[in-house]
């Protein structure tokens, strides 16, 4: 059941149905489905004290405390390597490829899950994307991402970690939790260390001031903006993102239940400004059960809320594969198989206008 109902419209569901996506705002713990947080905790013998059908309280998740009050339980409970790739199969399978998914560069926490050391986490991921790759033809990339509500010098720790431990499927770090509790520039250093050793990078601005789009780009070297909502408020950076092709990946239906990206009026204004004024938009599901959510959804809503049809979602995934970290050639191979499906997808027809009288 999905958080955010919409109208039935069997037209505009198979062509969301139909529609390529790239996922590069997708967080691991958050996408674990209610039934495997359940089965993790009997296995680890965790009192929940929810079932599988109440475990996700979508609507008090516009409280970001709350919110990453449960993701820290769910962490909590993904300890071994068969968790963790059980996980991320299901994140990439049930979870992307059974949506249309072609490429997810997903984001993992390793603060989040306490007293399991990198490398565990590191070989149970590895393990469950090459499995749905075998199984699904689905690729997937890792985004390491450090803990804003922690120091500066832990951050730096766990850098020194993911190079220590490089593998080829972990193509940059990300910077998440709540923007109020950890200013960008705290984590400078960190980003810088990062760079050197060729990772990419990219955090989250989801509260914060317009100016911390710069701090992103000009201090940590980012080269995309989770989020970011926020940036339409100031025309003059607007002006520069637009310019330089800065990607913002933005998650329609858990920003609007978290209200970054406006007054969680189901309206999407906030997406649609940023469209509007020339911003590398892209779309994904952020924690999809957790919002109740999916890949699929997050285009439906917008579809309805915004009139969207193929050509104007299609064009957001192709911001997606420019934004995404491949290399070229992998780029390119993945653009034509966007193209191809994208030719192959039903269009709905056009929203009605309401009468203005």
């Amino acid at each position: 059941m999905h958080s955010t109902p919409v109208p039935a419209d069997p037209a505009v569901d198979a062509m969301v149905a139909a529609l390529p996506k790239v996922s590069l705002h997708c967080h691991l713990i958050g996408s674990v489905a209610p039934q495997t947080v359940v089965d993790l905790a009997r296995k680890h013998a965790v009192a929940l004290g929810r079932s599988a059908d109440d475990l996700y309280d979508h609507s008090s998740y516009e409280d970001l405390g709350e919110f990453l009050r449960v993701l820290d339980v769910i962490g909590s409970l993904i300890r071994d390597v068969e968790d963790f790739s059980r996980v991320t199969y299901e994140s990439l399978t049930a979870g992307g490829a059974d949506h249309g998914v072609l490429y997810r560069e997903v984001h993992l926490s390793p603060p989040g899950h306490p007293g399991v050391p990198y490398p565990r986490i590191l070989e149970g991921v590895l393990a469950g994307a090459r499995a749905a790759e075998a199984d699904t033809g689905i690729r997937a990339g890792f985004v390491v991402g450090i803990c804003r509500e922690r120091s500066g010098a832990a951050a730096v720790e766990l850098v020194e970690q993911v190079v220590e431990h490089r593998a080829d499927e972990v193509l940059g770090i990300g910077l998440d939790y709540a923007e109020v509790n950890g200013p960008p520039a705290r984590f400078a250093e960190a980003f810088r260390l990062a760079g050197r050793a060729g990772l990419r990078r990219t955090a989250h601005s989801e509260s914060g001031p317009p100016h911390h789009v710069e701090v992103l780009l000009d201090e940590l070297g980012c080269s995309r903006v989770d989020h970011g909502y926020h940036v339409v408020d100031d025309p003059a950076i607007t002006a520069r993102c637009v310019a330089e092709r800065v990607p913002f990946t933005c998650t329609p239906v858990g920003s609007d239940i978290g209200r970054y990206s406006g007054s969680g009026d189901g309206t999407h204004r906030r997406i649609a400004e940023m469209v509007d004024a020339g911003l590398l938009v892209t779309i994904d599901s952020d924690d999809p059960p957790m919002f109740g959510t999916d890949p699929t959804h997050d285009h439906r809503v917008l579809a309805h809320a915004l009139g969207w049809r193929r050509d104007r979602l299609a064009a957001l995934t192709r911001n997606a594969v420019e934004a995404c970290w491949l290399d070229d050639a992998d780029k390119a191979a993945l653009l034509a198989r966007v193209e191809a499906a994208v030719a192959a997808t039903p269009d709905a027809p056009p929203a009605l206008q309401e009468d203005p009288a």
